[in-house]
């Protein structure tokens, strides 16, 4: 197995947790507030999760799956319905676990060729790459739970090793 695949597995997991988490911490925020200007890259955690959903999901990983680069302007609101948005962001982080686990050695020490939304051609190291699609999502969570906390809303804890853990109390 390629040194990369555990990583990576590793990854999609904890995109599964964290997501999961930060969907269960934004259940009872305000709508009022799910859209609030809060002062982040993409305005409103609404925005915010848009913009997750939009890269993870119709950006990159039919970038990856299909080898295909959708032309989608980066702060598309792809659900304006907070429980839609939710929902479709939660299921689609399963996708990625069932992919991963598909891909070869070939597949993961080779190059992803793609265009950017604004047409710019790259080619890059395809499992570095594919790293990056996790830490995006990362990022942008620790920018949601940061406006979750200026709401004065419960943050969830997100850190990695938290999910490490909670598998270790469970085997």
């Amino acid at each position: 197995m390629n040194m990369y695949s555990n990583h990576l597995l590793r990854m999609a997991e904890y995109n599964i947790w964290a997501t999961a988490r930060l969907v269960q911490a934004l259940e009872p925020v305000s709508i009022d507030d799910f859209n609030k200007d809060t002062g982040l890259f993409f305005k409103s955690i609404s925005g915010t999760l848009n913009h997750l959903l939009l890269g993870e999901h119709y950006l990159w990983y039919p970038r990856f799956k299909e080898g295909i680069s959708p032309s989608i302007p980066l702060d598309t609101i792809v659900h304006t319905d907070k429980h839609i948005l939710l929902r479709e962001l939660r299921q689609k982080t399963l996708n990625w676990s069932s992919f991963i686990k598909q891909l070869d050695d070939r597949i993961l020490d080779g190059k992803l060729s793609y265009r950017t939304t604004s047409g710019q051609q790259f080619t890059l190291p395809y499992s570095a790459t594919l790293m990056h699609v996790f830490n995006h999502g990362t990022h942008h969570r620790g920018q949601i739970t940061a406006a979750l906390t200026h709401l004065g809303y419960e943050s969830p804890v997100l850190d990695l090793v938290y999910m490490l853990v909670e598998q270790h109390n469970q085997s």
